[in-house]
């Protein structure tokens, strides 16, 4: 059963596991989808991920009776940007070694929902609309720096 205090202390395997079995529990907040795409991205290479990771993404939100929470671009977005993050340790290959914990301390900005990282590369009428709900939109903000 995945929940906020599991999640800290169960493998990156077990988790993807738990979670392609439906065992996700409670109100699954933006951290914990944070955590569960961290163990996707670590146990699989990133095309893998991304498609097992929506996949099962997109059954939760269906198992819990609101298939609309789905939304591809920011999914793909977050998968992308964990990609990245896991990238610039040199731990990018699958089975990496970073813990959650280590990563987590590091990234605290990709924990954050409200006023997130996202607000960085996409406006809000993009991230709103039906194109990016179902289909991976490029961003559309220009970031400096």
């Amino acid at each position: 059963m995945i929940d906020s205090s599991t999640t800290q202390r169960i493998t990156n395997r077990a988790l993807v596991a738990d979670f392609e079995r439906g065992c996700a529990t409670g109100d699954f907040h933006h951290a914990d989808h944070v955590r569960v795409a961290f163990a996707y991205v670590s146990e699989y290479p990133l095309l893998e991920a991304l498609a097992k990771f929506s996949a099962a993404l997109e059954r939760f939100a269906l198992s819990k009776g609101k298939p609309h929470l789905y939304h591809q671009t920011i999914t793909w977005a977050y998968l992308f940007l964990i990609h990245e993050r896991i990238s610039r340790t040199g731990s990018v290959q699958p089975g990496s070694h970073q813990s959650w914990g280590e990563f987590s301390e590091s990234n605290p900005d990709l924990l954050v929902w409200k006023g997130g990282i996202l607000e960085r590369y996409y406006s809000q009428a993009t991230l709103d609309s039906e194109v990016a709900r179902h289909t991976f939109v490029f961003p559309d903000r220009i970031v400096s720096g």
